[in-house]
């Protein structure tokens, strides 16, 4: 049955819309803006932080626009006298527990609450400032998220993110009135409860609240010290999200323009993720391939199976946390990011004839929690710390600006050699999906000698921003010494998000599943809407990316990574072979039990 339509009148214009529709969205449909704090499209209602009220006609209060549903024969007005003034007031309370530092501040030029100060002209203090009174705290341990409870507004975007969105709760509203305050468990620093460092409570954030911990400065540094030999990789997703940060459209691709960018900067060889998540299709799908040997022809007990994805630093710390008995369903792969930042100071030293202790990896992420994963004590096969600093696509951007750069006047350059080149397999990794599809282009031409069967290398099973996602792949007409994989119906599983994440294995838990292959990230969309990705993001911004992404992909000439002649060579000169001796030392790694708050 279909929704009733009721009608209305908002600043004396008629509207007609279905019945359940807030009068945020209703206003939005005649393109009246109203502006909101608390509210974000991929949160549920809140109705905290007041910006959003209204008039209505014989109603004796303002109700506010994000929580109150349209009805039959409403008279709304949006920008009346009462509503202004009103809005003002709430901003100007705001203001009175806010530390304003805009001009030193991470977020300044980003921030929603600054933004309604200019918009309704806040010049001087109308309530007594409370800041100093308050005893606030800047959390600066962790080496992902600052937290600022200075600049905290209490709209709870981050508390409904971390519970709604990656279902962690990690954050939490306490105490009441005067004293009410977002908090961790015991008020711990973040780094010490059961945050996963996703980032997405940053992105969600509308102040300088919850910011990513920034290594700008160190990198001019290392990039300014004629001693030191810098490498800069860039993610797959970070060359759909930098031009959006710089002015451009989402989904926007500035791949050349990017390299062009880093090259300006100083850094001495650019090279690309993209190169090591190639590596990780051929380190993992051979291990995927060699668990399904050991489950079903060698009837090994021990074979965990269904084999989960290792990309996503904010996963692995989720599973540590919450499904710590599953760990040894994981791949041994590290990230393609640690993949590199190892190859970095072993490989790619040698061949160029660099002591190790001089060369500096840094990495572009899409991701707060790359950033933690870089500080992990595994993370240092090479001898030395893998990746020494790792920059969100926004950081990326802000030394863009300072270098004074015009972006988009930029002529396309291609990334430097020996781990430069990759496949459009490996920019799908940017999407939610996308190591799923690229495991599966490889694994299934290794086992039959042919493509996977889609057309154009298109597994569109497993793409989409569907929560949990579910694909099979019948093996048929395979290869003589793979002929135990005859007629099996490979059982693939995708989700995005930690909350699907948890549906997901709550599933596998309950034995209600038999998956062979899990691909899990832990933002929505994938690395595309990761935590260190532009802001604002909303679903809409998430499809542009990811069609940017397939778009990518399609544009390039190797589709499949295990054609990636750099991967061959590295394979041939230096690590012999998948999950051989060297392979195993540098690329492949285990995690740790973790706590439960």
């Amino acid at each position: 049955m279909g929704k009733f339509e009721v009608n209305l009148k908002i600043n004396d214009l008629p509207v007609t819309i279905e019945e359940g529709t807030t009068i945020l969205d209703a206003a939005q449909k005649l393109n009246f803006r109203i502006p909101t704090l608390c509210h974000h499209p991929d949160l549920c209602v809140a109705g905290n932080c007041r910006v959003c009220v209204v008039e209505q006609t014989g109603a004796k209060t303002l109700p506010a626009a994000c929580a109150t549903p349209v009805a039959e024969g409403m008279e709304i007005f949006t920008n009346s006298a009462k509503v202004r003034q009103a809005r003002k007031h709430v901003v100007e309370l705001l203001l009175s527990e806010h530390k304003s530092e805009c001009t030193s501040c991470y977020k300044n030029g980003k921030c929603e609450l600054q933004e309604l100060a200019i918009e309704y002209r806040i010049s001087e203090d109308t309530f007594l400032k409370l800041v100093e009174e308050k005893g606030y705290t800047i959390d600066d341990l962790s080496p992902a998220i600052i937290k600022d409870d200075s600049k905290c507004i209490r709209c709870q975007r981050c508390v409904r993110t971390c519970t709604q969105i990656q279902s962690i709760s990690a954050l939490a509203v306490i105490n009441k009135g005067d004293e009410q305050k977002i908090a961790t468990f015991l008020d711990k620093p973040m780094h010490s409860v059961v945050c996963t460092n996703c980032g997405q409570c940053v992105s969600h954030c509308p102040t300088g609240a919850l910011v990513e911990k920034n290594y700008i400065d160190q990198v001019w540094d290392v990039i300014n010290d004629p001693n030191l030999h810098v490498v800069v990789q860039t993610a797959p997703a970070v060359r759909i999200g930098l031009g959006e940060e710089l002015e451009l459209s989402p989904g926007d691709r500035v791949t050349g323009k990017m390299v062009a960018a880093l090259r300006r900067l100083g850094f001495n060889s650019v090279l690309d993720t993209d190169f090591s998540a190639d590596l990780t299709i051929m380190e993992e799908g051979t291990e995927l391939l060699t668990r399904l040997k050991k489950a079903l022809v060698d009837k090994d007990e021990s074979v965990k199976l269904p084999m989960t994805t290792s990309c996503s630093p904010g996963w692995i710390k989720f599973i540590e946390h919450k499904y710590p008995e599953y760990l040894d369903n994981v791949s041994t792969c590290k990230s393609p990011q640690q993949m590199f930042g190892a190859l970095a100071k072993t490989f790619y030293a040698e061949k160029k004839g660099l002591k190790a202790e001089k060369v500096v990896s840094v990495s572009i992420m899409p991701c707060t929690a790359k950033k933690y994963e870089a500080d992990r004590p595994e993370m240092r096969d090479s001898g030395y710390k893998d990746v020494d600093y790792v920059l969100t696509t926004r950081e990326l951007a802000a030394m863009v600006r300072q270098a004074g750069m015009d972006f988009s006047a930029l002529e396309n350059e291609n990334y430097d050699s020996i781990m430069g080149k990759s496949t459009g397999a490996a920019v799908i990794f940017g999407s939610t999906g996308g190591v799923m599809e690229a495991a599966l282009r490889t694994a299934y031409e290794i086992v039959t000698g042919r493509e996977v069967p889609f057309e154009n290398l298109n597994i569109m099973p497993v793409r989409g921003l569907k929560g949990v996602k579910e694909a099979k792949v019948k093996i048929e007409n395979v290869k003589p010494e793979w002929g135990f994989l005859e007629g099996v119906e490979l059982s693939c599983a995708i989700a995005h998000g930690l909350a699907n994440a948890k549906i997901l294995m709550d599933k596998v838990k309950a034995g209600e599943a038999d998956y062979h292959f899990i691909e899990i990230m832990a933002c929505p969309g994938g690395c595309l809407g990761g935590g260190g990705q532009p802001m604002p993001v909303s679903d809409k911004i998430r499809q542009k990316r990811m069609d940017a992404i397939y778009q990518e992909d399609e544009s390039l000439e190797f589709r499949k990574s295990h054609e990636n002649a750099e991967v061959q060579a590295i394979y041939k000169e230096f690590l012999g072979e998948p999950l051989g001796h060297k392979s195993h030392e540098l690329l492949h790694t285990t995690y740790k039990k973790r706590k439960k708050y």
